[in-house]
């Protein structure tokens, strides 16, 4: 018969592991000890470590980190959605990176990660007509990770940005769940346009290195966009894109691309 410590544990296997693998990290390092205890092993849940970890990263001269951590934390309670899908980006991070090896990393270390959170929080802010506050947040996270979401841009769940370096998603852009993007991609506007004027992303998208998807276009669910490209027309579901300005070049491969993470042109190979 179980014991009532181990069915407590069991109640959130993610969190347990999480401060298991922040345990071997603090014993396997000693000189980080500090840094791991007080981000994840001081916390009684994953949204607390998320909310310290932000504001740690976002609190400035101008706001300090207490207030920041207290709209973090409101955000959460209000919204449990924002935990669902911190939750869901995680396990996106450690099953689709090869560089990751632990569920405690993305947390600690992936810019990726942690600005995604923070934006997730200012789209909360912006949705409740919070605009500046929710502002401040997005100049934060572009000064601190730079990574520049716009508060209203709409983002779904396992959302994995590898590297998110130079990242620009604007206003009216519209990013669906599943998927994976890698650094120095734009879903951007083509002009001076104020009404809907960004890319609307479908569905187990595999955006490449560099590539820049501009206008009210939609991409389709399960395509790939080759590195480097300028999309600047609509893709149906399931294609490959590449080149300037972007041309289909065959299916996407797979079912799943932005699981499979399989970035090569050519024959499709297991």
């Amino acid at each position: 018969m179980a014991s009532p410590r181990s069915k407590i544990a069991s109640v959130d296997p993610v969190w347990d592991q999480i401060k298991h693998d922040a345990q071997k990290a603090a014993a396997d390092e000693p000189l980080i000890g500090g840094f791991v205890h007080a981000t994840i092993l001081h916390h009684t849940s994953i949204e607390k470590a998320l909310s310290y970890r932000i504001a740690a990263k976002l609190s400035s001269n101008e706001m300090s980190m207490m207030v920041v951590r207290e709209i973090v934390d409101q955000a959460y309670a209000d919204e449990p959605g924002l935990v669902e899908a911190a939750r869901a980006d995680l396990v996106a991070i450690y099953e689709r990176d090869p560089a990751c090896h632990r569920l405690l990393q993305p947390i600690l270390y992936f810019k990726g990660y942690q600005a995604v959170q923070a934006y997730r929080v200012s789209h909360y802010l912006w949705a409740r007509g919070q605009r500046d506050l929710a502002y401040f947040f997005q100049m934060r996270v572009s000064e601190i990770f730079g990574v520049d979401i716009h508060p209203g841009a709409r983002m779904g769940k396992g959302i994995m940005i590898d590297h998110a370096h130079s990242i620009v998603i604007g206003e009216t852009a519209v990013v669906g769940d599943n998927v994976s993007m890698l650094h120095s991609v734009t879903l951007g506007g083509t002009g001076k346009e104020e009404e809907d004027r960004h890319p609307k992303i479908g569905d187990g998208v595999l955006i490449g290195a560099g590539a820049k998807v501009l206008g009210n276009i939609k991409i389709g669910h399960c395509s790939r966009i080759a590195a480097g490209s300028v999309v600047l027309e609509e893709v149906p579901p399931c294609k490959t894109v590449a080149g300037i300005p972007a041309r289909i070049v065959g299916e996407a491969g797979c079912d799943q691309p932005s699981i499979s993470m399989n970035h090569m042109l050519g024959p499709w190979s297991e």
